[in-house]
């Protein structure tokens, strides 16, 4: 597998404020990557299914840090998420498996603009 990330980051905001974006750091171990992508790609499918989603931003440096930012209308639909069932699974391998480190935040978006070269 490569070390593109798994979706482009979007230039200009996609969403009306307020919502809510879930900001996943991380820094990945060299163990099973097909196994990552595979999960990663599953999970991304899954998680638009929930209530309230938005959308997702990806990014990854090869060798360093990667970030993941879901987009959620309300935090009942963040909490949906946290309890999926593949998703916890998904959880438990990535802190066996996939992780160095990570870190979560979640953070109430009040505004939000961008920029897009046209």
């Amino acid at each position: 597998m490569s070390d593109q990330p798994v979706a482009p980051v979007s230039p200009t905001p996609a969403f009306e404020p307020p919502y809510y974006a879930v900001v996943f750091t991380s820094t990945r171990t060299d163990r099973d990557p097909d196994g990552y992508a595979d999960a990663a790609r599953h999970l991304s499918g899954l998680v638009r299914d929930i209530p309230g989603f938005l959308g997702e931003d990806f990014a990854h440096t090869p060798g360093g840090p990667a970030i993941s930012v879901a987009y959620f209308r309300d935090l009942a639909g963040i909490e949906e998420w946290r309890r999926h069932p593949e998703h916890l699974a998904a959880k438990r391998r990535g802190r066996e498996q996939w992780y160095e480190q990570y870190v979560i935040h979640i953070a109430r978006v009040e505004h939000s603009h961008g920029f897009a070269r046209t």
